[in-house]
């Protein structure tokens, strides 16, 4: 691409818009060895942005594309502090062999970490080009009584006769140097593509039928795969007859190593009916190890716990109280519930193995594979393509695995395993069941005035790439098997378990206690929001039946024990735009709720209203409408955003209406779509979101922002609806029968 011609009025104009100040003094956090976002642990320039000869730019980031448009905004940010139009810059995402290690996506974390490393690296990269351009012309260390700017690349220096693009100057810029964040991002003002809504880079493909997704990757000579998977986590194998399935047509190789099984066939459908047959040609033993469902809380709260109290306020003798009030909420176990199953693609050449991988962290699952197949981490690239869709720790870092250990017997051609429905179920990783049991009292003005947390859980991440173990199944089936990582907690600010189960309500006394329970029965890892989710369900929920014995409106009740201005305005601005009315008829079968949080007290802020209807006959729900507000801080990508946070609230109305994982003693048994339902597209709420954009505030994570809000939100709205209040998930229609309809 060539630069612009533009005229000397042009130039006039853009001037205005685009002075630069030369100003290298460092901010105030600069003192300290510290670099802002990612860039503190990716300290090399070149490591995010590449100026090249050609009149393009090529951007690097660690953090990858899960369907939340995270390419795009980081695109536009790249675009923004560089000042080249979009088309120019050429995103790559996730590569081993390329990207700076960024550790997993995830924690609604790319554009504060990643985002805010690359405004800084962009900054700098072009100071040091305008820099470049004052020595072009002879201008250095002068001082200077014109203005500079820079469009598409150019840079004008001081007159539109005299310029310079990025790309002459390519050569000389150098940026194989170590980054010092002491070129200033641009301020609010500057900005011109920050804040605004532009198209999303991985949409075409998706929408067009072109390869978005890594289920639909071929490679020249590829091979397929499938594994047979034990019956349950812990039966093993009594004996294996691979005679007959090495004949069937198209089979190139049975893999059996310990209790793992695989084969590998020429097409996909001869890898699938020769799975089949190891089935029939495998003996194995009947364990019956899971613990009895229908006491699964009762199970985990008798388990050994360390006791952890992560906020704790006030002392000497409880206040005292006219009203004390106490509840107990659970969550189940959650799948991700990912419409494609997992998949990856391998390839052994000359000892080293490349990995295409929707992991959400490929430098992480890079450690766990060199672990697992004894190979150096150099021998091995892992490369993201697209998944489609999951946000937490399901099974695709486990079926690169799969396909390392089945492309490792067949020499040099690559091998696609995809996982079956049953194997997703089955075996990924769930989100954590939970208990959380919340006391409070209130004084003679319906103030709280003491407030108990207890919340007992799992960890809620054993993802790959930890000092100990590999997190990866296969890992734990071979012959010499290699033990998990020991679960780990996440600790606080942001927290796992106990995530979000420090209040940002402002109470005078407070204790809130972790109970974490290293042994897992099933195995669980992270989903979406982590323990937020069933924290704030259960808080938000506590908050509408403490406004009821205060008999104070719910709103009105949450503002009165806040002193955040910004969460006042984002509770606010959903109750205006959804109409909310003050005692409003309850036990009508409709029924309003409101929901509220600042995800993990360090992210986005947001309220949700949502209107429910219950049918009495059979007790199902119906979330008619959700409306919320979100304050992110400034806001790359408005649509994107906007996208998020509708995406966040129909899947925790699926997650609170209809999703829990099935077991038994002898296995899970939620195998399919329907042993676990989701919802449906005829049931998918009208949902509204209105942003508060602050672009004089830092960006704050956003994409787990409205699950836990959502979910108190439509219980609240269930129990204003019915008069009955739940407090197990799923809201069930048989649980809402039973309570509000006996």
């Amino acid at each position: 691409m060539t630069g612009p011609t533009i005229s000397r009025r042009r130039f006039g104009q853009a001037v205005g818009a685009l002075t630069i100040a030369f100003s290298l003094a460092p901010p105030s956090w600069a003192q300290a060895a510290k670099l802002p976002g990612s860039l503190d642990k990716n300290r090399m320039l070149d490591g995010w942005l590449r100026i090249n000869p050609d009149g393009t730019v090529t951007v690097f980031t660690g953090k990858i594309e899960l369907g939340q448009g995270i390419l795009t905004a980081l695109e536009q940010i790249a675009a923004d502090e560089l000042d080249v139009v979009q088309p120019r810059i050429t995103m790559v995402s996730g590569d081993t062999a390329q990207t700076p290690d960024e550790g997993f996506t995830s924690g609604s974390q790319s554009i504060e970490y990643s985002g805010t490393a690359l405004r800084y690296a962009c900054a700098e990269a072009r100071q040091i080009l305008l820099e470049l351009a004052l020595e072009r012309f002879g201008l250095a260390g002068k001082t200077l009584n014109f203005e500079m700017a820079v469009i598409d690349g150019t840079i004008w220096v001081g007159s539109p006769d005299r310029t310079v693009t990025y790309w002459e100057l390519s050569g000389e810029a150098q940026l194989h140097r170590e980054a010092t964040a002491k070129a200033s991002p641009k301020p609010p003002e500057a900005l011109k593509l920050i804040g605004t809504s532009k198209p999303r880079l991985d949409i075409p493909a998706k929408v067009t039928g072109g390869v978005a997704y890594i289920q639909d990757m071929r490679l020249p000579g590829m091979l397929f795969g499938r594994i047979l998977r034990p019956p349950s986590y812990t039966t093993q194998l009594l004996s294996f007859d691979e005679g007959r399935v090495k004949q069937m047509p198209g089979v190139v190789a049975v893999v059996r190593d310990g209790r793992f099984l695989g084969i590998v066939a020429e097409r996909e459908e001869q890898a699938i009916a020769a799975r089949d047959a190891l089935r029939d040609a495998a003996r194995w033993s009947d364990e019956q190890s899971l613990p009895p469902a229908d006491n699964i809380y009762r199970y985990l709260k008798d388990l050994p716990a360390e006791d952890h109290v992560v906020s704790e306020k006030g002392a000497g003798p409880a206040p005292s109280a006219r009203a004390v009030h106490d509840a107990t909420y659970t969550r189940p176990y959650t799948a991700h519930a990912s419409i494609g199953p997992s998949c990856a693609l391998a390839q052994m050449k000359d000892g080293a193995l490349t990995v295409w991988t929707h992991s959400q962290g490929v430098f992480p699952l890079r450690r766990d594979l060199a672990k697992a197949l004894a190979l150096d981490e150099s021998r091995i690239r892992c490369i993201h393509k697209e998944g489609s869709g999951c946000y937490g720790h399901n099974g695709a870092d486990d079926v690169a695995l799969d396909a390392a250990l089945l492309a490792r017997a067949v020499g040099e051609r690559p091998v696609k395993v995809q996982w079956m429905r049953g194997d997703e179920f089955g075996w990924e990783p769930f989100g954590p069941a939970m208990t959380v049991s919340l006391h409070a009292a209130l004084d003679e003005r319906g103030m709280i005035v003491d407030w108990t947390h207890d919340v007992w859980t799992n960890t809620h991440s054993t993802r790959p790439g930890q000092k100990d173990g590999v997190n990866l199944l296969a890992a734990w089936h071979l012959a010499q098997p290699i033990a998990p990582g020991k679960p780990e907690i996440i600790p606080q600010p942001a927290g796992g378990g106990d995530r979000n189960a420090v209040p940002l309500y402002d109470f005078p006394r407070q204790r809130v206690t972790h109970h974490f329970i290293p042994e897992m029965p099933i195995r669980v890892s992270a989903l979406r929001a982590l323990g937020g989710y069933a924290n704030i369900f259960a808080i938000e929920s506590f908050m509408d039946e403490l406004a009821a014995l205060a008999k104070v409106d719910p709103v009105e009740f949450r503002l009165r024990h806040l002193d955040d201005p910004r969460a006042f305005a984002v509770i606010q601005a959903a109750a205006k735009h959804a109409g909310w009315q003050p005692n409003l008829p309850g036990r009508t079968g409709r029924g309003r709720g409101i929901g509220f949080a600042k995800y993990k007290n360090l992210s986005a802020y947001v309220a949700v209203v949502v209107d429910a209807e219950v049918d009495r006959r059979s007790g199902a729900v119906r979330v008619t409408t959700a409306t919320a507000a979100i304050d992110a801080g400034q806001v790359v990508n408005p649509n994107g955003l906007i996208n998020q946070t509708e995406g966040g609230i129909i899947q925790a109305t699926s997650w609170t209406l209809k999703e829990r994982v099935g077991f038994d003693r002898g296995g899970i048994i939620s195998r399919d779509w329907q042993g676990y339902p989701i919802l449906t597209f005829p049931e998918v709420p009208v949902v509204s979101v209105t942003v508060l954009d602050r672009p004089t505030e830092k960006s704050l994570g956003a994409g787990e922002a409205a699950q836990g809000p959502t979910a108190a939100a439509i219980a609240n709205a269930v129990a204003h609806a019915t008069g009955a209040r739940l407090r197990d998930l799923p809201l069930a229609p048989e649980r809402v029968k039973a309570a509000a309809f006996g």
